[in-house]
């Protein structure tokens, strides 16, 4: 079962330039920022309602984001949305014929398991599953 939108995320080439209309104009809080070694990344975070902004600011051009803001440049990367058990959204996703990137779900350091959905399969738009821990 999908349970909410968990956060959208948004690439950025300047993440404090971002910040300026996001937090300082937009008027959104910043609850942190990170970096994830992991994913060559440095993400703000932004609460909205029950569900977040995430602005991505890759730390590597060689690294996916990189890719990705080199070749569409900035804007929305993807949305996420939160499920109860993401080996039975997948399995039904694939079972519906959609193509996944992870059909095996990765693990944040936190205990987050996440998939993604190949943009191909949902209109052109890259869907992140989340199942948080419990």
């Amino acid at each position: 079962m999908i349970n909410r939108i968990n956060h959208v995320a948004i690439v950025v080439e300047d993440l404090d330039a971002a910040l300026r209309f996001w937090r300082d104009a937009l008027g959104l809080p910043l609850s942190k920022t990170e970096a994830n070694p992991g994913e060559n990344v440095d993400i703000a975070f932004l609460p909205l309602g029950e569900s977040e902004i995430e602005l991505l600011e890759p730390t590597d051009p060689d690294s996916g984001i990189g890719k990705y803001l080199a070749k569409k440049g900035q804007g929305m990367h993807h949305l996420c949305v939160e499920v109860d058990d993401i080996d039975a959204v997948i399995a039904r996703l694939t079972g519906h014929g959609v193509e996944m990137i992870n059909e095996t779900p990765r693990v944040r350091d936190e205990g987050t398991r996440y998939a993604f959905v190949h943009p191909k399969s949902a209109g052109g738009v890259l869907v992140e599953l989340y199942e948080l821990p419990e």
